[in-house]
């Protein structure tokens, strides 16, 4: 085909669809250059996400330039995961705002649109960052703006946006030192740079980059340098602020202002996006509670979103099985005064779930955290007027809080944080009492449990306990890190050995994915000799990338 000289609405759309193809395809890549520990969704899911809901919602939309433009700005605040998420869905809001305005997609538009999205993603942002996906969008705007103020077409436009940004990615380590320290450049400029890739597939058909690390921004002295990394073990901190907290915000736009002088004081990484009364909130955190209540003082939140920076977890398969039955009743139950409902993953987790009285699973963990929605859903089909909520994941307690308003039974959320204590706390439970006396009973029997878990690490970082190597064992309690090992039993008996003390009488061991007879036997026999009279218990959980998980009482 030939070069074009503007967009309708059909090849907005393609490039809306190129680009998600995009960035599923590069999810992996772009995932790579984040600097956590341990895996996790990161900017690439993050940002296919985001895409995929613009993709939905332009299935539902009419074809015309204006409906189009509206389902993306639609499509991308009601579907942004993550900072990076949100960021992004800001950009593609400013640049289809500005082409609906135009009513014309050309290259004085293009500029325009681009200078749009650019203050658009500045402007969301409370404390902007230089080196970031912002620094990218900005320089590929102004470099279009100076071939379009020159005279440049469609294409020249273009082909200056995607020089200027690449060029501005290629230099983001100079301008954040924690991308130096790693090796990399930053992970949302390079997954926004295939959107620039898009465009110029579907105006002039140049082919789009080949999902590897080059194609995707990633120059070859990037990658030395990141390997050279992994082998020394160098790498970047761990962030102070511990969660993620995201959600939906039904208020006002004048108390809009007022709520992010609010945020200002209780984290970072602070974005605010909307319009006409309807937000999508991001900010990294210390103190859940407090970022939450801020929004009920001037509306009502909704599908909120808490997650472990930490702990995040990349549960591919277990989602991709549960996906599309989140809610799993056991079997038909008689009626009962109160009724449980449980969080899980994992086969042989459920299955304890059941036989300890559970009556309905909702398929969920740590970074598949069930939405209120379906917590309700399984909370309407409990067979009892009243019912005890277990999210075994303290990301999942939060949304769980608000399920007792959605509903005419009585909800009440024992706050367990892991498998753990949702077995202990079920020790405690009495379908013949009330929700509330269930409450104080089970609450009380899941703080006695000290819980502990073993995952691996897949990026070089650090922490109070040392450096952590790409492929190390880790070993996590409720205070953090406690052990790093290169040797799955060594990180687990160092565990153990900081967890388990004289005082407690029964440790309880749930198997994962990667454990094995041997490992598991070599942790009886050495809690046999080290820990005398504490008696081992060994379940097998089936929990992914979870090898071993603890429960000690």
């Amino acid at each position: 085909m030939g070069t074009l000289d503007r967009l309708t609405a059909d090849d907005l759309r393609e490039t809306i669809r190129g680009y998600a193809d995009a960035l599923a395809a590069h999810r992996e890549t772009i995932n790579r250059l984040n600097v956590y520990p341990v895996p996790d969704g990161d900017t690439g899911t993050n940002m296919a996400l985001t895409l995929a809901s613009v993709v939905a919602e332009l299935a539902d939309a009419a074809p015309d330039l204006d409906s189009t433009c509206a389902a993306i700005a639609h499509g991308s605040l009601m579907g942004a995961r993550g900072n990076s998420g949100v960021i992004l869905s800001q950009i593609l809001r400013g640049l289809s705002g500005v082409f609906r305005e135009a009513g014309s997609i050309d290259a004085a538009s293009i500029a325009a649109a681009l200078d749009a999205a650019s203050t658009a993603a500045y402007g969301a942002v409370m404390r902007p960052v230089e080196g970031t996906i912002l620094t990218v969008v900005r320089v590929a705007a102004e470099s279009s703006r100076i071939a379009a103020d020159s005279g440049a077409d469609l294409l020249g436009v273009l082909e200056a946006a995607h020089l200027g940004g690449y060029d501005a990615l290629a230099h983001t380590p100079e301008m954040l030192q924690v991308l130096a320290d790693a090796g990399v450049v930053d992970s949302g400029g390079t997954g926004l740079m295939l959107f620039f890739d898009s465009l110029l597939h579907v105006v002039d058909g140049r082919p789009m980059p080949e999902p590897d690390d080059e194609a995707a921004g990633v120059s070859p002295d990037f990658l030395q340098a990141f390997d050279a990394a992994h082998e020394s073990g160098s790498g970047s901190s761990l962030a102070s602020l511990r969660y993620e907290v995201m959600y939906f915000l039904n208020a006002p736009d004048e108390a809009i202002p007022g709520f992010k002088d609010v945020w200002a004081t209780l984290g970072d990484s602070i974005v605010v996006v909307g319009g006409d009364g309807l937000w999508n909130c991001h900010i990294h955190t210390d103190d859940i509670g407090a970022t939450i209540e801020a929004a009920i003082q001037i509306g009502r939140p909704q599908g909120i979103r808490v997650t472990d920076l930490l702990d995040e977890l990349e549960e591919e398969r277990w989602v991709r099985e549960a996906v599309a039955l989140p809610t799993e009743p056991a079997m038909a139950h008689d009626p009962v005064p109160c009724a449980v409902v449980a969080v899980s993953v994992g086969d042989g987790v459920r299955r304890i779930f059941h036989s300890l009285g559970v009556q309905v699973i909702v398929t969920g963990g740590q970074t598949m955290n069930p939405s209120t929605a379906q917590l309700l859903e399984a909370v309407e089909s409990a067979p009892a007027p009243e019912v005890i909520l277990l999210p075994n994941n303290k990301n999942i307690i939060p949304v769980a809080e608000q399920v007792d308003a959605m509903t005419t039974k009585t909800v009440r959320v024992v706050p367990t944080r892991g498998v753990a204590e949702g077995f202990a706390s079920l020790l405690a439970y009495d379908p013949g009492a009330t929700a509330e006396s269930n409450l104080e009973a089970m609450t009380s029997a899941a703080s006695q449990v000290i819980a502990g878990e073993i995952t691996r690490a897949v990026r070089d970082s650090a922490s109070d306990r040392g450096p952590i190597r790409e492929n190390d064992w880790l070993g996590i309690a409720r205070d953090g890190i406690l052990a790093i090992d290169d040797d799955l039993s060594g990180a687990a008996t160092t565990l153990l050995d900081q967890l388990v003390g004289p005082e407690h009488e029964i440790v309880t061991i749930i198997e994962g994915d990667g454990a094995s007879q041997a490992i598991t036997r070599h942790l009886e026999v050495w809690l046999h000799d080290n820990r005398a009279g504490c008696e081992v218990e060994v379940h097998h959980g089936g929990q992914p990338l979870y090898p071993y998980l603890f429960g000690i009482e």
